[in-house]
């Protein structure tokens, strides 16, 4: 599984009432939600981003609340991954379970400039940057996390396993 797309780069400590301010808890329709994406930090993100864009974040990005809205305003508005330094623990749990990946690589935050092309290979763990012909390592998720992320998140995996194991 690759992820090819430009690079919106954040800092530290992205919270998730940056990723979409509270006021828009009250949404329940994730194509809503994606109108509202990085609104804390960039009110023209949701606007511009495309399809497979990778957001880039430095230490803890998705920390604050546990809020499954944040990851699903971004996997919505079509970003195709967030790779950070590292996640709230919350966070990264909760964009594997809606089938969104929440990578940790080392030295992405210091490499990665604002738009720059990246391309992710989710198997192999790699991180490439394209325009400067950059390789790096993210720590890899575990197989059961790729199965997941290839099933479109945790309710579509344990519904396709569910019917498998019931019928052993």
């Amino acid at each position: 599984m690759r992820i090819k797309g430009r690079a919106w780069k954040f800092g530290d400590d992205v919270n998730t009432d940056l990723i979409i301010p509270g006021k828009y808890l009250e949404l329940t329709d994730p194509i809503e939600m994606a109108k509202h994406a990085m609104e804390g930090l960039s009110p023209i993100f949701a606007a511009r981003v495309k399809p497979g864009d990778i957001v880039v974040g430095g230490r803890n990005f998705g920390c604050g609340s546990s809020r499954e809205h944040a990851p699903l305003a971004l996997k919505y508005s079509g970003v195709g991954a967030v790779l950070a330094e590292s996640h709230a623990r919350i966070f990264y749990r909760n964009a594997i379970n809606i089938g969104f990946p929440a990578l940790e690589c080392p030295g992405i935050a210091k490499s990665v400039e604002d738009g720059d092309e990246l391309e992710v290979d989710l198997k192999e763990g790699i991180v490439r940057i394209l325009d400067k012909d950059i390789w790096l390592k993210f720590i890899p998720l575990p197989e059961f996390m790729i199965r997941i992320l290839d099933s479109g998140g945790l309710t579509a995996f344990l519904r396709f396993n569910m019917k498998e194991w019931l019928e052993k």
